[in-house]
């Protein structure tokens, strides 16, 4: 989720999601054209006397419906700064806010992993959205009836300001109630297990909405499958990184003894014969000793069949390589595939020497092994015989 930059607020970049583009105008639309109705509840909750006839003749409801969309987005986006500034304050970096399809989102480089740190940042947002209702229902309270278009859409806000706060307590994990809750569970937990609990939770409470959704609003039901998803996700992801605590790409690693490359003036033909032989779809690429490239299955069906015996590896490969060290965590490299979309990583010491190469195949290989064994086999420490490397 990259989305368009708009800005920055204390450091944290800014920017919009294409969806949002689209679900913006449609919400402005949604609640102009419910204005009336809208109203009514304002009324009723408030004990206020607000004139629907001028809010729904002409454009006004149209205006009054935009104007509640784009305040109720920007309220979305101070309860993500809530999440974000409390976040900073134990020392997290926030890459981005993002909002989007589904309001908004704080992208963190790295999770709490401390209890009491992830139950502080996951309340944030909530207590932000309780007191925007309650300074937009202070606001409500002393607005004139000739304002009455704005103090519908500051009613407006007040009130939704409270339902976001409520939904987001539910205990639909990665929401903050689910987070709230993992929080709770780590007092007495490892934050794995914590984690998974609540992911389970989390896609119950997605399955209940997402049937609720059947019978009331088709917005609910791509909800609910979004936070199945990111339960689901996110679940894997600290699983993962508890499993690979302590590990190092050198423990999963093929090590250059054990590797299979390709030289630079190999055929691109030649190339394709020996990955069906050898079952591998990336090789790294040497030239007098040294790595040079990385050349991959998809580097080489870019080139036409009657062409392949004329082009040579060099002409495909990809020369600018994403590296990484023996001794980094192989959590981190798998993050770095990731990140960056590739399957494998050439493994290079201080000196520049290649060393080995780790691919994704080798840390669900290795993951595996430790699910199944509890800790990988003493023999593979620093020596990835042990592991089978279907590349």
């Amino acid at each position: 989720m990259r989305g368009i930059r708009i800005g920055s607020a204390f450091g944290i970049p800014i920017r919009l999601d294409l969806t949002f583009l689209l679900v913006l105008p449609l919400f402005a639309w949604l609640i102009g054209n419910d204005v009336a109705s809208l109203t009514g509840v304002v009324n009723d909750l408030f004990g206020s006397a607000i004139d629907v006839g001028p809010l729904t003749g002409g454009s006004m409801q149209w205006v009054l419906g935009s104007a509640a969309a784009i305040g109720l987005f920007f309220c979305v986006l101070l309860h993500e700064f809530g999440h974000s500034l409390v976040a900073m304050r134990y020392g997290y970096e926030i890459e981005s806010i993002t909002l989007w399809l589904f309001g908004g989102v704080a992208r963190f480089t790295e999770m709490p992993e401390d209890w009491k740190q992830e139950l502080a940042i996951a309340i944030a947002g909530p207590i932000v959205s309780l007191a925007l209702g309650a300074l937009a229902y202070l606001g409500f309270l002393v607005l004139p009836t000739a304002l009455d278009p704005v103090k519908f859409v500051v009613g407006y806000l007040a009130l939704t300001n409270v339902v976001l706060a409520a939904f987001n307590m539910l205990p639909g994990f990665p929401m903050d109630g689910g987070r709230v809750l993992r929080a709770l569970l780590a007092r007495t937990r490892p934050h794995a297990q914590a984690t998974q609990i609540a992911a389970e939770v989390g896609k119950v409470f997605a399955f209940l909405l997402g049937i609720f959704g059947l019978f009331t609003n088709l917005f609910l039901i791509a909800l609910a499958f979004f936070i199945y998803i990111g339960a689901s996700s996110e679940a894997q992801q600290t699983v993962m990184k508890a499993a690979f605590e302590g590990v190092t790409v050198r423990d999963v690693m093929t090590p250059r003894e054990k590797l299979d490359t390709v030289r630079t003036d190999t055929s691109v033909a030649e190339l394709l014969d020996r990955m069906f032989v050898d079952r591998h779809t990336g090789y790294p690429v040497m030239q007098n000793g040294r790595l040079v490239g990385l050349v991959t299955l998809d580097d080489a069906r870019s080139v036409k069949e009657v062409e392949r015996d004329a082009y040579r590896v060099e002409d495909v490969m990809s020369a600018e390589l994403s590296t990484i060290s023996p001794d980094a965590d192989a959590m981190t490299a798998l993050q770095q595939m990731q990140e960056e979309k590739v399957g494998r990583l050439p493994v290079v010491d201080d000196g520049g020497e290649i060393v080995g190469l780790i691919s994704r195949s080798d840390l669900v290989t290795a993951f595996n092994i430790i699910q199944s064994r509890g800790t990988l086999p003493s023999l593979s420490l620093g020596d990835s015989s042990d592991l089978p490397n279907p590349r």
